[in-house]
């Protein structure tokens, strides 16, 4: 269980969030092709529903809580924009995965969210669907870097497959936010070795 400090607010989390960079697109060959019948495809645009299903198979065992308060039309009008990118990785026909570009900045390039649905992890897929990502945000204009965040509640192997892809830690924040499960956002169930369990009712 996460370390809490003994002043903490009760319904407040402690977290860090780790921002890392690439200054340069990378020289190396592609990971390798994992098995499987493969298919990457960039969704134009992602619908409301289609990416709140991504966001929760995706996110919700690391607690990504964000982008569920966020309206429909909200969400609808972010993902009309041109400079965002959801790529979909299909293995079999199923959705393992996906990775979240935005060019607001054509110059710094952010790898909003990335990652995969639990039972394509460990399979060789994350490391194969994140060379693409960083593939793609080097693959127009001229920008003068790419980053990404990672945090305390995300995959243990997160920040790890972030350096071996050729990130670099630049900046380290330390935050306290409200639980998300206590907010409704997410299950009062949830399960994560660095969450503290919830009183009962």
């Amino acid at each position: 269980m996460a370390r809490r400090t003994p002043d903490l607010p009760p319904g407040k989390l402690e977290d860090i969030v780790t921002y890392l960079e690439m200054t340069a697109r990378p020289v190396r060959p592609p990971a390798p092709l994992p098995a499987g019948r493969l298919a990457l495809m960039r969704t134009e645009p992602c619908t409301v529903s289609y990416y709140r299903y991504l966001y929760a198979a995706v996110g919700e065992p690391w607690l990504w809580f964000e982008r569920r308060v966020w309206s429909n039309a909200r969400l609808a009008a972010h993902l009309a924009r041109p400079e965002i990118e959801v790529s979909v990785l299909y293995v079999g026909g199923a959705p393992a995965g996906y990775f979240e570009l935005d060019r607001s900045n054509p110059a710094e390039v952010e790898l909003a969210y990335f990652g995969l649905v639990t039972e394509f992890i460990g399979r060789g897929y994350g490391a194969y669907l994140l060379h693409a990502a960083v593939e793609s945000g080097w693959s127009l204009g001229q920008p003068r870097r790419l980053w990404v965040h990672t945090c305390t509640f995300d995959h243990p192997r997160a920040l790890g497959a972030y350096q071996r892809a050729g990130f670099t830690v630049y900046k380290r924040v330390p935050v306290v936010f409200d639980d998300p499960r206590l907010m409704g956002v997410l299950p009062r169930d949830l399960k994560h070795p660095l969450l503290p369990p919830l009183p009962s009712r």
